[in-house]
C-alpha cells in the first residue's frame, strides 16, 4: 500500500510520469507538464483526470478544432481514434488511465 500525493511530485521535463499500476492491458499514470503534448489518436480509451492545475484539451472533430477548458477535478475521456492535445495553463499534474504503450 501507499499514499501518493499528487502535489509531491513533480517532473524533471514535460510530461515526466509517476507510473502507478499496470492492471491487465491498462496503465495509470501521474503526469506533470507544463508544456503542450502532441496532436495523437490513442489506440483505445484515455481517461485524463486533472488533479491540479489548468488544462486547454484541444480536440478535432469533423475537421474543426474545439478548445474545452479543463480544471481541477474535471476528467477528460477520449474513445479511441479521437484525437486531442492537451495544452496546461501552467504546472498541471494529470492522471491518466489508458491502454499500455498508447501514445
Amino acid at each position: 500500500m501507499r499514499l501518493i500525493n499528487p502535489l509531491d511530485f513533480t517532473g524533471e521535463k514535460a510530461w515526466d510520469a509517476l507510473d502507478i499500476e499496470h492492471i491487465d492491458d491498462a496503465t495509470i499514470r501521474l503526469h506533470w507538464t507544463d508544456k503542450p503534448y502532441i496532436w495523437h489518436v490513442n489506440d483505445g480509451p484515455e481517461v485524463f483526470v486533472v488533479l491540479d492545475g489548468q488544462v486547454d484539451m484541444h480536440v478535432r472533430e469533423a475537421g474543426e478544432e474545439k478548445i474545452i477548458p479543463l480544471k481541477s477535478g474535471d476528467i477528460f475521456h477520449a474513445e479511441d481514434g479521437d484525437e486531442h492535445v492537451a495544452h496546461p495553463n501552467g504546472p498541471a499534474r494529470i492522471l491518466v488511465i489508458e491502454r499500455a504503450g498508447s501514445v
